[in-house]
């Protein structure tokens, strides 16, 4: 999942499950169709990815500057933006380069045992108020190292037992079903009763559930695990009313849960992706507001921000400014440095009267 797109090292990178996908929709449908384009948009390079735009950050956030047991030293693999969880990257490999990735810029690498453990006896060292109840292991793709991921399960039961619950962030069903095996099926029934598992998924097009890729989520699902799925609104690929409602009126048949409906991030190549926020506040009540969708299947739209995620709600946004956005946060400055104290309040962020953080967005277009 991580490379670089500044060095050119974020490859086109299409798993063998994908590619005959694509080639086999291209065959039967064209490749002007809706399905096909929903595929090739998402996982095919283009040349708009190295244009000059004003969306120039490489990262979605810095968070990842915790200090380890020595004060010292750097917890590699772990970022910590929230009270309640922390997310932890046991590796920067997946099975095919989507191409708006938020960690595109991230070093690759994968996590040793013995780093696996620190992140584990960070997990459990961290005190109340602010002790973290989950975590969310993303990437990266976690699922395609089973056994890395199957030990720091383990040394989270041993050395965090206020960890009660694993988000597993993956779209590994999408991309490379057959790699959905025992090695994997064996981590959820080996930690059963003891951690309550959460598979995080993202699925932007219905064409996305290929009858493999059901057939692996339905077999977590009857080993007692709960699929969300995460959306990103990308442009011409899901931006209208219709493909959103056949996409979370197939969630609901899935029984997956509906998460949230990001706006795509301001990062470096991303800017033909974007749609305005206002764009994608419209959709969400076309989407949610019609009675064409299960009120049991709505989702949150959220600004992945230089601060945080950011839900859009009422008196959320504050200002514009040409094609920036002043968004107020309920996040305080205080409590973010307490369990993050490496943090740095970014330049894009002010603190308000009340101590809570404010950040400029940049806005996409229409």
């Amino acid at each position: 999942m991580a490379g670089t797109k500044e060095s050119d090292l974020f490859s086109e990178k299409i798993s063998p499950f994908l590619l005959g996908k694509m080639d086999q929709i291209k065959n039967e449908k064209g490749e002007h169709s809706e399905e096909y384009r929903a595929l090739a948009l998402q996982y095919k390079i283009s040349d708009e990815e190295y244009e000059q735009t004003t969306e120039n950050n490489k990262r979605h956030w810095e968070a990842d500057l915790v200090i380890g047991e020595s004060q010292e030293q750097i917890i590699r693999g772990l970022e910590r933006l929230y009270d309640r969880s922390l997310v932890i990257e046991p590796t920067m490999i997946c099975a095919a380069h989507c191409r708006y990735c938020l960690r595109a810029n991230y070093n690759i690498f994968t996590l040793e045992e013995h780093e696996l453990k620190e992140i584990a006896k960070y997990c459990g060292r961290t005190a109340e108020p602010y002790e973290a109840h989950e975590v969310l292991v993303t990437g990266g793709d976690p699922l395609i190292v089973p056994k890395r991921l199957s030990y720091l399960v383990e040394v989270l039961v041993d050395y965090a037992p206020n960890i009660k619950i694993v988000r597993i962030g993956t779209r590994l069903p999408q991309h490379a079903p057959e790699r959905i095996n025992n090695n994997v099926y064996e981590i959820f029934m080996k930690f059963k009763g003891r951690i309550r598992f959460e598979i995080a998924t993202q699925i932007n097009h219905v064409v996305e559930l290929f009858p493999e890729t059901i057939e692996k989520f339905k077999n977590l699902q009857a080993l007692g695990v709960k699929v969300y799925s995460q959306n990103v609104i990308l442009k011409h690929v899901n931006d209208n009313i219709p493909a959103l409602v056949t996409l979370y009126n197939k969630l609901r048949e899935l029984d997956f849960e509906p998460h949230y409906l990001f706006h795509c991030v301001p990062m470096k190549g991303m800017h033909h992706f974007r749609t305005s926020v206002k764009k994608a506040s419209n959709l969400a009540k076309g989407l949610t507001n019609s009675g064409k969708i299960s009120g049991r299947v709505k989702p949150m739209v959220a600004l992945m921000t230089d601060i945080g995620k950011i839900t859009l709600y009422d008196g959320v946004i504050l200002n514009r400014n040409d094609r920036k956005v002043l968004l107020q946060s309920a996040y305080k400055y205080d409590d973010r440095m307490r369990i993050n104290p490496c943090w740095k309040l970014p330049e894009t962020a002010e603190v308000d009267e009340n101590g809570c953080l404010r950040v400029w967005y940049l806005d996409g277009e229409d």
